[in-house]
């Protein structure tokens, strides 16, 4: 007879030491909290600081955005004539993720009683033929998803303003992005390769390298300055015979150029501008554009639009001239009936605070994110961050050219009086220098920007290479 196997085990019973273990470990790891949702809305200098500035351990953090990047506005005219490389006016989302998590899309509705959004992808969709135009994807976008937010900070910026001018779209290049300055970039070198063609005359060569900038602000007059600096120095040493055809004019609708600075500045600016032959046409008002216009390149710095997804967001209080949202002092959106939204901000090109009169610059932009991060501070401590923003004016520069720049900074009283209020000429460029170098946001940016201003301006000259 075989034996027996029992195959019914003993049931296991714990140690009372592994038993008292595992009370001990029950009581030190309670379960781990629910963290509530920000969504961000937009990589700018306000949406990027935002997502800079936040603690992903204790916020779940979603940024939504059609770049996969931050621009560094104040150098994209330096870009686009090759004193800098494109990639050091840019830093990349994902350094964050996947702390926080990202997605390619726009933002195209907002529902504000649910906490809803509405996205679309800003990737082609699968088997799509690629292009380099971004607005041809929205127009053949992938499906739509939507997504669900306990805070939500719009910080979308603002469109290039066209006021419906015919033919702006079609002929113009706007400025106000890294793709647009790569764009203005390969233009210029195609303009000089264009003139230097054995059969054309000189009048054509002249039409293709008049170079026209449609906007007094301080975007258009840096990149007149820049573009004056690349036509005086490698491409005077690259094509000597056409060098005397170039020809560079910025237009504006205003009496003066640089409207929000001194008139001092603005007169000195006027001047020196002149002297390295820009032509200044201001009280000029472009009606339309057309291929016919004998210019190769037309760079247009206007002024703002406000975004798709500000201009729909029929809930929320707008500017009645700018369509911006209307915020209160502590940066939260004003709904229609008066009330402030408690989790919805609005900082940058998209929003202004009600009564008070900010210029929409880089520098408000920051200071606001700064704030937003400062009140996401206190709500992780359940306490009100009562104290209402208010910007600190750091002043405004403008590089003129020719290692010349500019410096404004009124005193809180609006007078220009006391010490560094206004600056002109070398020390104003040196400051310039300085002060964008102190605002890079990385490191890897404050080792390449410095050394390809010195490669650029004293080595080896711009690369005017164009693939």
């Amino acid at each position: 007879m075989s034996p027996i196997i029992n195959t019914q085990r003993t049931p296991f019973r714990p140690s009372f030491a592994s038993r008292v273990l595992q009370a001990t470990a029950r009581w030190y790891n309670p379960p781990a909290q629910h963290k509530k949702r920000v969504v961000i809305l937009g990589s700018g200098w306000g949406g990027y600081n935002v997502l800079r500035g936040l603690d992903r351990e204790h916020w779940d953090v979603t940024m939504i955005s059609p770049n996969t990047y931050f621009n560094f506005t104040p150098l994209l005219a330096s870009t686009a004539v090759g004193t800098l490389e494109l990639r050091c006016a840019v830093e990349p989302v994902r350094r964050y993720t996947p702390k926080a998590t990202y997605y390619q899309a726009w933002c195209d509705e907002i529902d504000f009683a649910q906490k809803r959004l509405k996205c679309m992808p800003a990737t082609r969709p699968p088997g799509a033929e690629p292009t380099e135009s971004q607005d041809s994807v929205k127009h053949n976008p992938g499906p739509s998803f939507s997504l669900e937010y306990d805070k939500l900070i719009i910080a979308v910026g603002a469109y290039s303003q066209t006021f419906n001018i015919p033919g702006v779209k079609e002929h113009a290049h706007f400025l106000k992005d890294v793709k647009d300055a790569r764009k203005i970039r390969s233009r210029i070198l195609e303009c000089f390769e264009q003139a230097n063609q054995p059969f054309l005359s000189e009048t054509q060569r002249r039409n293709l390298l008049n170079f026209c900038i449609v906007g007094g602000g301080p975007t258009g007059i840096e990149f007149a300055a820049e573009l004056r600096d690349l036509l005086h120095t490698d491409m005077k040493a690259r094509y000597p015979n056409l060098a005397r055809f170039a020809k560079i004019t910025v237009y504006d609708v205003s009496p003066n150029i640089l409207g929000s600075f001194d008139q001092s500045l603005r007169k000195y600016t006027e001047e020196h501008l002149s002297q390295e032959g820009i032509t200044i046409l201001t009280k000029h008002h472009v009606d339309r554009i057309e291929s016919v216009f004998p210019f190769g390149l037309l760079v247009w710095s206007t002024g703002l639009a406000p975004n798709p997804v500000v201009k729909a967001a029929s809930d929320a209080k707008k500017d009645p001239k700018t369509l911006s949202l209307i915020t209160d002092t502590k940066l939260n959106v004003v709904m229609k009936d008066g009330t402030p939204d408690p989790d919805v901000w609005a900082i940058g090109d998209a929003a202004r605070i009600e009564d008070v009169a900010l210029p929409a610059t880089a520098q408000v932009a920051a200071q606001k994110a700064k704030y937003v991060v400062k009140t996401f501070k206190s709500l992780q401590k359940d306490k009100d961050f009562s104290k209402p923003f208010q910007f600190i004016n750091q002043g405004s520069l403008a590089y003129i050219g020719n290692w010349k720049a500019i410096y404004d900074r009124p005193a809180a009283d609006g007078t220009h009086g006391g010490f560094m209020q206004k600056e002109t000429g070398r020390l104003a460029w040196l400051l310039w220098r300085s002060a964008y170098f102190t605002m890079t946001l990385s490191w890897r940016n404050k080792i390449l920007i410095p050394t390809y201003w010195y490669v650029a301006i004293w080595i080896f000259g711009r690369d005017i290479t164009r693939f």
